[in-house]
């Protein structure tokens, strides 16, 4: 299996686009959320999948600052990475990058493919980082994936804790260097 971690461009962001629907249909399950009365998982108002997508379009104005990743698996989309520098991170200052998303595509989970792409992450943006999770038993899957990831992509070099977003509330927190 070819996995491949790349910074997508602009001119391909509308895979991600076409990726990002089936994320949140995930994290419904996780986060027990609905769609709104138009069939989008958004809480607002959002009436289609265009104006939804157009939240992403920061991740393409600010380059060097937002990182929009594309997950490939033998040249075909399987995921997606968005990493966040200051100022758009939620955390501490002393953190040089924050993992904002993260979604593998269903087919492509418990293969390995996870493990290589933060392997080729950390490599491209070697620094001190966080990510956070849904604390719940419902996240029992992904915390066992943050978990055995990061041990074997730090050696075992990480911390977990309780942590606080400032929209999502307590999560868990993981924070390791590399």
């Amino acid at each position: 299996m070819n996995v491949e971690l790349q910074l997508c461009s602009s001119e391909d962001k509308f895979i991600i686009n076409n990726i990002y629907p089936l994320y949140l249909h995930d994290l419904s399950e996780i986060w027990e959320r609905q769609t709104n009365r138009y069939g989008v998982f958004e809480d607002n108002d959002t009436r289609t999948l265009t104006e939804q997508n157009r939240i992403f379009d920061i991740w393409w104005e600010h380059p060097g600052v937002l990182f929009p990743y594309l997950i490939k698996v033998n040249d075909l989309p399987a995921g997606l990475a968005f990493v966040a520098t200051s100022p758009y991170i939620p955390c501490p200052p002393t953190i040089d990058y924050y993992l904002n998303e993260f979604f593998l595509l269903r087919w492509y989970r418990g293969k390995g493919v996870g493990e290589q792409v933060m392997r080729q992450l950390l490599e491209k943006m070697p620094g001190h980082w966080e990510l956070q999770t849904n604390p719940t038993i419902r996240n029992e899957r992904a915390q066992r994936f943050w978990r055995k990831t990061l041990e074997a992509c730090t050696k075992g070099n990480y911390t977990e804790e309780m942590g606080n977003h400032p929209n999502e509330g307590e999560m868990i927190t993981f924070r390791f260097s590399i």
